[in-house]
C-alpha cells in the first residue's frame, strides 16, 4: 500500500531514503531547511569505508580529547559548555569508550558499510549514473614506527572480520604512487574500500528522484508536529506549510535537536564540524589515503584531490576556525614533499556539520514513543559511506519487512 512519506533533511540519508520509498512505490516528500547543495553530505570525503571498523568511541579518546582541548589545531576538539545537552551527551561518549562497545560495534559498522558499499555500484549500474565510483582501496599512511603498529593492529582486526587489507612498506606505497613524493615509513593498505566524487552523485540523485516525482521542499524549516494517539499526522514548516504524513522519516543529521524535544525524545547527538579544501593542482595523488598521525582524509577525485578533517565538537554553527583549516593545509606536505595548498585554497575552505551519538553507532529505527516515525540519523563520519545502506533500511522498516541486517544495535530507544 503505497504512503505518504515525509522526509525531513535532504543530504544522503534523507536522499537514500527517499530513492529507496519512491522505488517501493511510496509518495515521497522531502523537506530541508536549506538549499540542498551544501553541508555535510558535499564536503566530505567521499569514502566508502568498511575498513573504519572502530568508532569514535573507543578506549583512551576521551584522555587523549583532554590533552587535545588546549590546541586549536588539534584533530579532536571538543569546546567545554555550560549547556545540558552537551553535558549529557558527553557522560554518555565517556561511558562509551570501553572496549565492550568497541566490540559491539565491529561488526555492526563493518555490515553496514559492506551493505552500503555495494549498493552504490547497484544504484549506478541501474540508474546508469556516470558519478565517480573508484574502487581503488584505501591507504593509512604513517610516518612513525609506533603509528605502524597501531595500524597494524586494527588490521589484524579488520582481518578477522574478513576484510582484505594488508601492511604495505614505504617502497610498495612509492609504487603504487609513483608520481607522489612520500615522506612516510609505511601504511596498511584496505583493498575493500572505496571513492566517490559526493557531489556528482548528489547531483544524479537529486535530478533522478525529482524526475521520478519525489517533491522537495527547499529552505523550509521543520518546526512541529499534528500528533494523535502516538501517531504523527502532519509535519509543519515555520512558514505556515503544512504536509500529510502516513510515515515521517527524521534525517536532519546534526540539526535533529530542536526536533527530538519537540517529539518528546531523549536522543543524545552533538555537531561534530569538519573541514575540507579541495585543490586542482597537479599532486599526483592517485590512491584515497588518510594521514594517520594527522587524522586528516586525502582523496583524489574528479577533476581535484580533496584535503578533508578534524572533528571540532563546538556547538551548530558554520564558523570556519582558520587554525583548523591551517592544521590540515600543514599536515599535507609533512607526508607529500610535493604537495603545498595555496592560501587561495585555504581561503576557500569549507566545512559540515556531522551528527555524532556517543557510542559512534547511528540510530535507525523507530522511537517507541511514536508508531509512524523513523529515525535515520547519527552516522558521525561516515554518513556518506553509510547512506544507501540507511536508506534500504528505512525503506524495509517503512513497508514492514525483515531488515537486511538486525537493527537492535542502531535502536534509537539505546541508553548508554
Amino acid at each position: 500500500m503505497s504512503k505518504k512519506c515525509v522526509i525531513i533533511g535532504g543530504g544522503i540519508i534523507g536522499l537514500s531514503s527517499a530513492y529507496y520509498l519512491q522505488k517501493a512505490g511510496h509518495e515521497v516528500t522531502v523537506i530541508d531547511q536549506g538549499s540542498m547543495d551544501s553541508g555535510a553530505s558535499y564536503v566530505d570525503a567521499g569514502y566508502l569505508t568498511p575498513s573504519h571498523i572502530i568508532p569514535l568511541a573507543a578506549p583512551g579518546v576521551v584522555q587523549q580529547g583532554i590533552k587535545w582541548m588546549f590546541s586549536s589545531k588539534s584533530p579532536l576538539y571538543i569546546k567545554p559548555r555550560l549547556n545540558a545537552d552537551f553535558l549529557k551527551w558527553t557522560m554518555a561518549f565517556n561511558n562509551s569508550c570501553s572496549e565492550k562497545n568497541v566490540s559491539k560495534a565491529i561488526p555492526a559498522i563493518r555490515d553496514i558499510n559492506l551493505l552500503s558499499r555495494d549498493l552504490y555500484s547497484d544504484i549506478r549500474a541501474e540508474e546508469n549514473f556516470n558519478f565517480q565510483l573508484k574502487k581503488d582501496g584505501l591507504l593509512m599512511m604513517c610516518k612513525t614506527e609506533h603509528m605502524l603498529e597501531e595500524e597494524a593492529h586494527v588490521l589484524a582486526l579488520a582481518n578477522k572480520e574478513g576484510l582484505p587489507a594488508r601492511m604495505l612498506s614505504a617502497e610498495e606505497v612509492q609504487q603504487k604512487m609513483p608520481n607522489a613524493d612520500l615522506d612516510i615509513k609505511g601504511a596498511a593498505f584496505y583493498e575493500c574500500d572505496h571513492h566517490t566524487t559526493p557531489g556528482e552523485f548528489m547531483e544524479e540523485l537529486k535530478t533522478l528522484l525529482q524526475a521520478k516525482g519525489v517533491q522537495f521542499v527547499k529552505n523550509e524549516k521543520v518546526t512541529d508536529f499534528d500528533t494523535s494517539s502516538g501517531t504523527l499526522s502532519n509535519v509543519k514548516t515555520a512558514s505556515g506549510k503544512t504536509f500529510v504524513a502516513d510515515e515521517v522519516i527524521l534525517a536532519t543529521g546534526a540539526w535533529a535537536g530542536e526536533l527530538n524535544k519537540k517529539l518528546g525524545l531523549k536522543i543524545l547527538m552533538q555537531a561534530g564540524k569538519g573541514y575540507r579544501i579541495n585543490s586542482e593542482t597537479e599532486t599526483g595523488i592517485t590512491l584515497p589515503s588518510i594521514l594517520c598521525e594527522a587524522k586528516v582524509a586525502v582523496t583524489p577525485m574528479n577533476g581535484f584531490t580533496r584535503f578533508a578533517g578534524t572533528m571540532e565538537i563546538a556547538g551548530i554553527n558554520h564558523n570556519i576556525n582558520k587554525a583548523r583549516v591551517e592544521a590540515i593545509a600543514e599536515a599535507v606536505p609533512r607526508y607529500f614533499n610535493n604537495v603545498v595548498i595555496s592560501e587561495q585554497e585555504k581561503d576557500e575552505a569549507q566545512c559540515g556539520l556531522r551528527p555524532v551519538t556517543p557510542d559512534g553507532l547511528p540510530y535507525i529505527g523507530r522511537p517507541s514513543k511514536w508508531k509512524n516515525l523513523t529515525i535515520a540519523a547519527g552516522h558521525a563520519m561516515m554518513g556518506w559511506s553509510l547512506g544507501p545502506g540507511t536508506g534500504l533500511l528505512v525503506s524495509e522498516i517503512i513497508d514492514g519487512k525483515k531488515p537486511s541486517l538486525d537493527l537492535g544495535v542502531y535502536n534509537p530507544d539505546r541508553r548508554f
